[in-house]
């Protein structure tokens, strides 16, 4: 039993680790909201502007570009409709933003209980062979109970970073996504504002 746990600890902690580092790359600021994109939004003030901004987003594919073009193509919508369509769409660059955080959750919950499932079942052991062929010297009892807690600790330092990452990474998706609603707005309020006032 106890071997069993200890590999699926050590692939928890693979697993872990993975999706850390995945998720590390994934959510870089620049690469879901590129500088060039940023100050593109800043100086498309006109109708007129919006082809130079649609040749940006596509030489710098990102969530943010995929709004900007909706929001782009959509333009002869009336706003609402078009605001609607982009929170649409964000929901889903959202949802692919956590993707894996919902993984590192599941490890912060089950890595302790993990770590645990072994202390347990070294105990058993232990106890059991301790009936069978009498108490052992205290060293080699000690020795035994603190080797048998190393899964506990195992699991413990598993989940502990885990959860940093997930809470990092679920506030940063959050910051993201108000990022995102951010540029949208400012692009929609100039636009139908300066078409507003060509007409």
């Amino acid at each position: 039993m106890e071997p069993f746990v200890y590999a699926l600890l050590i692939l928890t902690s693979i697993v872990g680790v993975t999706f850390i580092v995945e998720r590390g790359v994934a959510l870089r600021w620049r690469r879901v909201v590129p500088a060039e994109i940023e100050a593109a939004v800043e100086s498309c003030q006109w109708p007129e502007d919006v082809p130079m901004l649609r040749r940006v987003c596509e030489q710098h594919k990102s969530p943010m570009s995929r709004l900007l073009l909706l929001a782009a193509e959509h333009l002869d919508w009336p706003k609402a409709d078009n605001v609607d369509a982009i929170q649409t769409r964000a929901r889903h660059e959202v949802a692919r933003l956590e993707r894996g955080l919902v993984v590192l959750e599941i490890i912060v919950g089950i890595a302790p209980l993990l770590g645990l499932v072994g202390t347990i079942a070294g105990m058993m052991t232990l106890f059991g062979d301790i009936g069978q062929k009498g108490m052992p010297e205290a060293a080699g009892l000690a020795k035994g109970i603190a080797l048998i807690l190393n899964a506990t600790l195992i699991g413990l330092l598993i989940a502990i970073p885990s959860l940093i990452f997930w809470s990092y990474y679920s506030k940063k998706v959050e910051t993201i996504a108000v990022e995102m609603e951010a540029l949208c707005d400012e692009f929609l309020r100039r636009q139908y504002q300066a078409a507003g006032k060509s007409r």
